[in-house]
């Protein structure tokens, strides 16, 4: 059964980039309720156990070096029909091919730096926000 809830994280580069404060103010302001948030600094073993589903992946180790480089800022956001809403927003993965508009077209600097991360379905975003919430934080 679909949630009006999903997962997301702002990305290291973004962080870096000062993009933290307009990527918040772009979710609120397109109507999510932040349900929890907070500043992470993920090591390079925490951040192989969350991409684990990507372990046999070629970027594998890329990608968790990326996320281990600087700290990170997952949320579990609210709205009706979440996941959808907010994939919209953030845009394509690559960011030349994202709509105008979304975070990702503002503020990503590649495929591999794209700032955002939204969850992809229903269960994954339950599992995402597990792995950095408690249940009493989500409530």
């Amino acid at each position: 059964m679909p949630t009006n809830r999903t997962f997301t994280m702002i990305k290291p580069d973004a962080i870096v980039d000062g993009f933290t404060g307009p990527i918040i103010e772009q979710i609120e302001a397109a109507g999510f309720r932040i349900v929890a948030m907070k500043k992470v600094h993920l090591s390079m073993e925490e951040a192989g156990k969350f991409y684990e589903v990507h372990q046999e992946r070629p970027f594998y180790g890329e990608l968790c070096e990326h996320m281990s480089s600087n700290p990170i800022i997952p949320m579990v956001l609210e709205k009706e029909n979440a996941i959808e809403e907010f994939r919209i927003l953030i845009g394509a993965t690559d960011p030349a091919k994202a709509a105008e508009g979304t975070i990702r077209k503002q503020f990503a600097r590649s495929i591999g730096s794209n700032a955002i991360h939204g969850s992809d379905s229903d269960a994954n975003a339950a599992i995402e926000g597990a792995f950095f919430f408690t249940p009493t934080e989500l409530k």
